[in-house]
């Protein structure tokens, strides 16, 4: 998890959570963000999360400010139970098809079911930024999208 003082210095940092009470209730929609709200609502809808953390990462990557197209997502669900990682991760790309074919350039997923959850409850932390979106031609094209 992030250090509070990573925390109290970058607000947009604070994962977005769902807690087992919450779990069933639309997220609000935040206009400032609105594909991390878009990310939140499917995955809750699609997926019934009973945890669920929503990272925007995009400023460690070399993209305008207040981008929003990379993005981590932590999801604790019990549609997992059964399913291999790879299942788990379809069901994730499944529910974000419109974003990941418009604005949002790269996801990490992490996909567990409660029993996981509850024997190791961490979020990874991301690689440094090599800068490989800055040849990528189709970052500045989603990011406008987001932007429309």
């Amino acid at each position: 998890m992030l250090s509070n003082a990573v925390r109290s210095a970058r607000p947009l940092l604070r994962p977005a959570t769902i807690s087992c009470s919450l779990a069933h209730s639309r997220p609000q929609m935040d206009p400032t963000r609105p594909v991390e709200t878009s990310i939140r609502t499917k995955l809750t809808d699609a997926l019934q999360p009973t945890h669920m953390e929503v990272l925007n990462e995009s400023h460690m990557h070399a993209v305008p400010p207040g981008s929003e197209s990379h993005f981590r997502v932590l999801v604790v669900s019990e549609r997992f139970e059964g399913q291999s990682l790879l299942q788990r991760h379809r069901l994730v790309n499944e529910a974000l098809r419109d974003e990941l074919s418009s604005r949002v350039h790269a996801l990490a997923i992490q996909a567990k079911t409660p029993q996981q959850w509850g024997s190791n409850p961490s979020l990874a932390k991301s690689p440094p930024c090599l800068g490989g979106s800055k040849h990528d031609e189709t970052v500045a094209d989603k990011l406008k999208a987001g932007r429309d």
